[in-house]
């Protein structure tokens, strides 16, 4: 007998179950869908991604929608387009056997006055996107005011992308009397908020423990030199010829340039942020999915609302800036009742993070050793001998076997195995000779070898080749190094700008991370680059204008209390959704000596050349 009888579904979900070849409902299924159907009641769902709260809660809206009746009857919001796509056929799966049910999908990116002309005709269920529906609601495409279900499906991430507005709009044009139900992966206050103000004495579900990570999943973390973590992440793969996987990066410049070198280096690999057109993403979506790309570098947004189930590995390249969102990019992995392993590439000034995403997962990460060269070969070597065996042999080289015997015909079984395998072996065992363990050393110095200089009060100045120059005046360049470095307002100060170059001050703990961003990016098809400073620097005021390095811009004489923007300008390189923001003031540069530059050290590593990787290796 089929589990999902038990539950207290009818006939026509059934057969689809059927169909679709589920057997054993999840454990939000078995707590969610009887509930829902003998109740009339808010509920608060806390599960994991992946596992399986579509199902949990559109089993029992498909059944309890009246199908004859044409008007809007739920509403289900949901953080993405490619979410909602997925929700809106997982729904019409679902109801294949149910006659006159229409359910539509309403997002960004696709023609608006379509998508309200499909409502129109007659849609019971909706599934949007929050930005969407909120502009149809503005312009009357839509009538939500007599819903009786309101879903909020991965609640936790749309509050994430900073929809808590629009959502509390839209849950305003609803009637009170409504059920709202509501399902996340973790329970922050903004949920929770929402709950409060919008649910009437929600019913709690939680699979596991409250924010805890999926259960199929194991968690490791490789310690790695700052400068190293590019050649981390090449070993990882080189280490698992199977992986499949979702690599993690903070910002859409990152994700593009991991991309591009993985590429380079003979990877099949794709980039995956909110630059791309919604055609390319769905070509790199379609890529991924048939395979054809292994490694998917992705920023968090752009992520949300992957619905892969053979994902082995998820790496965070980076550690994301809210540790809750680990959570969600280690529900990448680990679906449909599969393992998969969670990888974070950390650096000292990193650990402490370890720690907290452990008491928010309630497990425990696993250090491991970056592997080894001659490990790597020995892990080629073996999936290249389980290749051969199971290869499937096409009746037509029988043609060639003659000729090819005759060539190697004076060699014996053992050399020709030999010989064979020294093909693959070769071109690894070259590359890795020529690379140190990638293993942090004590007292490790900074990005390009410098061992940070402390001032008394615990500050770090850097050279930094942007000046005047490439448009920057000490303002702009301060808002630039921020966005790009993810510091706060009082993070970074002592911003001199010169023609050709610039200095600035963090605090120490921030200059492995600065050496590590700054010199691993571009700006207007430039190298990026920054160095130590030997010389403390910092003028105090500049004759009379305001202070600007004091932390948080300091007050002028003349009483301005805060920093001064005259125009604004996006850079490719900021966060999702964010902006840059530009002065064309460029008079509050102060003098500074020319001394404050450092003396640049001689580049002596040279880059080897990786073997490259052909799409069937």
């Amino acid at each position: 007998m089929n589990k999902f009888e038990q539950l207290g579904l009818n006939e026509s979900l059934l057969m689809a179950i059927k169909d679709m070849g589920f057997e054993n409902p999840s454990e939000v299924q078995e707590k969610a869908i009887p509930l829902l159907l003998d109740q009339d009641i808010d509920i608060v769902a806390l599960a994991q991604t992946g596992t399986g709260k579509t199902a949990a809660f559109g089993f029992p809206l498909i059944q309890k929608i009246d199908a004859e009746n044409k008007s809007t009857q739920a509403l289900i919001l949901s953080p993405t387009r490619e979410l909602c796509l997925q929700i809106t056929n997982e729904i019409k799966q679902y109801s294949k056997y149910v006659k006159g049910l229409h359910t539509v999908a309403v997002y960004g990116g696709a023609s608006i006055t379509e998508q309200a002309r499909e409502v129109k005709r007659g849609a019971q269920i909706i599934v949007a996107t929050p930005g969407r529906m909120q502009d149809m609601i503005n312009r009357n495409l839509v009538n939500i005011k007599n819903i009786q279900f309101c879903i909020l499906d991965e609640a936790d991430e749309m509050l994430n992308m900073g929809f808590y507005e629009d959502i509390t709009a839209i849950l305003s044009d609803t009637p009170d009397e409504k059920k709202t139900w509501l399902f996340s992966a973790t329970m922050p206050q903004e949920v929770a908020r929402i709950a409060r103000e919008f649910m009437t004495k929600p019913t709690e579900i939680t699979v596991g423990h409250k924010n805890q990570g999926a259960v199929n999943v194991s968690h490791e973390f490789y310690l790695v030199g700052a400068r190293d973590r590019y050649q981390a992440l090449k070993r990882l793969a080189d280490a698992n010829p199977d992986i499949f996987s979702v690599v993690f990066c903070r910002t859409k410049r990152d994700t593009q340039a991991v991309a591009e070198k993985l590429i380079e280096d003979g990877y099949n690999a794709a980039a995956l942020h909110g630059d791309l057109s919604q055609a390319q993403r769905d070509g790199v979506m379609k890529a991924f999915r048939g395979r054809q790309i292994q490694m998917l570098v992705a920023t968090d947004v752009a992520a949300r609302g992957i619905d892969v189930d053979d994902i082995t590995h998820v790496i965070n390249y980076q550690l994301p800036d809210e540790i809750e969102t680990y959570n969600h990019r280690s529900g990448r992995t680990g679906r449909a009742g599969k393992t998969g392993t969670s990888i974070v590439i950390v650096t000292k000034s990193e650990l402490r993070k370890i720690s907290s995403i452990e008491r928010i997962i309630k497990n425990k990460f696993i250090e491991k050793p970056i592997p080894t060269g001659m490990e790597i070969c020995e892990v080629q070597l073996l999936h290249l001998a389980n290749k051969v065996k199971s290869v499937e042999v096409d009746a037509e080289i029988d043609t060639y076997l003659p000729n090819i015997m005759e060539a190697l015909g004076e060699i014996s079984k053992e050399d020709l195995i030999k010989k064979v395998f020294s093909v693959e072996f070769n071109r690894f065992i070259e590359y890795y000779k020529k690379q140190d363990i990638l293993q942090p050393q004590k007292g490790e110095r900074g990005e390009r070898g410098e061992r940070p200089v402390i001032s008394n009060d615990g500050t770090t100045r850097y050279f930094l080749n942007l000046g005047s120059r490439d448009n920057f005046d000490w303002m702009s360049l301060k808002d630039y190094l921020r966005e790009t470095l993810d510091l706060g307002r009082d993070d970074l100060f002592k911003v001199d700008v010169k023609e050709g170059f610039s200095f600035f001050n963090t605090d120490s703990v921030h200059a492995e991370k600065v050496m590590e961003v700054l010199n691993s990016i571009n700006h207007e098809g430039r190298k990026v680059n920054v160095e130590i400073s030997t010389n403390e620097g910092g003028s105090g005021r500049s004759s009379g204008r305001r202070d600007h390095n004091n932390r948080g811009g300091g007050r002028s004489s003349g009483g301005f209390g805060s920093e001064r923007r005259s125009s604004s300008r996006s850079f490719s390189g900021d966060r999702e959704g964010g902006r840059e923001r530009r002065s064309s003031d460029r008079n509050f540069a102060p003098r500074t000596s020319d001394k404050d530059r450092p003396v640049r050290n001689e580049r002596s590593a040279t880059r080897g050349d990786r073997p490259r990787r052909t799409r069937n290796d």
